[in-house]
């Protein structure tokens, strides 16, 4: 391993262009790769405008941009008037026909599947014995495929977000309750937030058939060979490891961007996850008839048959979130990583760089110079941006960069329909990265309490994916923020910590699904907390003191 300094280098931040630009550190906590600044803002933008235009969002798209890196956005309102009544009669037929439901049904009959296949079908090639004309020939597939994935995962962004930002904005002018109040009655509506597969309980059920196997699992061999000795083993453990490791370890583990891990990079994350589903680690399940009572109860009797209808259409929907992710751009991601990394071996034994990762900092024409031998970035060069991204990290950042945030446009006198589209997702945007303004103490941090209850542990503040090998079941887990790649390591946490995100983010989301405490939107976190210290986290309560 090439030792690299920690010392951070200047940040020169300007706005990337004129307004009021908003950070983004809920799917940006660190720098993204050069790679990555390349190939996600315009994908972003493209699949959020033809979801737009589907619900008759008066937003014409998010202008998502790259500074230094790190992910600034600014929403572009539709300035067209020629434009505007087609948003109108959109917005009225999306509610009408409720569109979010077609949605959902062309993601489970078509787009999941079809990006299965289509993700297997480049995993089944093994990049490292092709020729260089077939390495760039893969890469390049590779590369418009996580391109195509990024459009679709922004495609459904209305089935993701709309359903659910509606039953929130309503239910919580209805009852005044917390938001993450309101939330926790669509917790157990999404499985994949929970890592829950067909695959895995396959393995689940082949393991607990086979002693030794459970043995094997339960030993202290080396994670990486372990999980190559179950794909390996005979009968039923066998196919059903093999299945479940190409379902997820070409996943990223908590990133967009493939200058960070996948899955079978961190084996000893995967054996945990493994562990705890053979031990019986199951998420809590949906609300309690009680529990929802207990909100319903709070809504004005006439529009009590209106929540039911909200919450259902926001039940039904809610596991596109994760899904969209898990099955679309974060497997692709890995994919591409895969390739990326085969071609920096060949480089490495070429004498080019020093270690296979480090192709992983070049842009992809870079990638295809260095892999050519035309030229290219040095290593000495992509070990520096490597630096970058590993000494760097949005909490360091300004909330947003030139004018200051405007406050949101009147919808008065916009027709009801586009009115209630514009709501629901205003609703679900604040919902996802709305920190917490509470202030933190020396010993006290202070953010959203998004998942209820109490935990004692182990703080470990990671920086990123490369360290999520220290985690051990139980610990509490502190980190900047979480994506829906990191559901295969989550079952090993006791609660979650972040510095961004709001009620909506993916860590609230899984903190609900497992029944752990949740608290989201510190701001200063993995500042404030001591890797390894011992805390105790107040989910109700949005608190995580430090006790030694």
């Amino acid at each position: 391993m090439i030792e690299t300094d920690t010392t951070p280098t200047p940040l020169r931040l300007e706005p990337p262009g004129p307004g009021s630009w908003l950070l983004d550190a809920v799917h940006a906590p660190r720098p993204y790769s050069r790679f990555g600044t390349e190939i996600h803002p315009g994908a972003l933008a493209e699949g959020f405008a033809v979801m737009g235009r589907r619900y008759g969002l008066l937003l014409d798209v998010l202008d998502w941009r790259m500074v230094q890196g790190f992910a600034y956005f600014a929403p572009r309102p539709v300035l067209d008037e020629a434009e505007l009544p087609r948003r109108f009669a959109a917005a009225a037929e999306a509610v009408a026909r409720r569109v979010w439901r077609e949605d959902v049904e062309r993601w489970e009959r078509w787009a999941k599947p079809a990006s299965v296949r289509a993700h297997l079908a480049l995993q089944r090639v093994d990049p490292a014995p092709l020729s260089t004309d077939g390495l760039l020939a893969h890469l390049q597939r590779a590369r418009e495929h996580q391109r195509a994935m990024i459009v679709q995962h922004h495609v459904f962004n209305g089935a993701a977000l709309i359903p659910v930002g509606d039953f929130l904005a309503h239910a919580a002018e209805w009852t005044g309750l917390p938001p993450a109040r309101v939330l926790a009655l669509v917790r157990g509506a999404a499985p994949e937030s929970a890592g829950s597969s067909h695959e895995l309980d396959r393995l689940v059920a082949a393991l607990a058939a086979d002693g030794r196997a459970r043995a094997a699992l339960a030993s202290d061999e080396e994670p990486g060979a372990l999980l190559a000795r179950l794909r390996a083993w005979p009968g039923g453990v066998g196919h059903a490891a093999t299945a479940y490791l190409d379902l997820v370890g070409y996943r990223l583990v908590d990133s967009l961007d493939i200058g960070d891990r996948y899955a079978l990079e961190v084996p000893e994350v995967i054996v945990g996850r493994l562990r705890v589903a053979v031990a019986g680690g199951r998420p809590v399940g949906g609300p309690s008839q009680e529990e929802v009572a207990g909100v319903r109860d709070l809504v004005p009797p006439s529009c009590r048959d209106e929540f039911d209808d909200l919450l259902a259409e926001a039940r039904l929907t809610y596991r596109v979130r994760d899904e969209r992710g898990n099955f679309g751009e974060v497997w692709a991601g890995g994919i591409t990583r895969r390739v990326v990394l085969a071609a920096g071996e060949r480089l490495v034994r070429a004498g080019v760089l020093d270690e296979p990762t480090q192709l992983a900092e070049a842009g992809y024409e870079e990638m295809r110079d260095l892999i050519s031998g035309r030229g290219g970035p040095t290593a000495d060069e992509l070990a520096a941006r490597a630096r970058f991204r590993a000494t760097h990290r949005a909490a360091d950042l300004p909330p947003f960069l030139g004018d200051p945030p405007p406050p949101p446009p009147p919808l008065d006198r916009v027709p009801a329909a586009a009115a209630r589209m514009m709501r629901a997702l205003d609703a679900s945007i604040a919902a996802l990265f709305m920190p917490s303004d509470a202030e933190s103490e020396a010993r006290v941090v202070r953010g959203t309490g998004a998942s209820p209850g109490v935990a004692v542990g182990v703080a470990r503040v990671l920086s990123g994916p490369a360290e999520l090998g220290r985690l051990r079941t139980g610990d509490i887990l502190v980190t900047g923020s979480t994506t829906e790649s990191f559901n295969i390591a989550l079952p090993l946490v006791g609660a979650i910590v972040t510095d961004a995100g709001g009620i909506l983010s993916h860590a609230a989301i899984v903190s609900r699904e497992y029944g752990i405490p949740g608290v989201v939107g510190t701001r200063d976190a993995t500042v404030l907390i001591p890797d390894g210290a011992r805390v105790r986290v107040d989910g109700a309560a949005g608190e995580v003191e430090v006790l030694s």
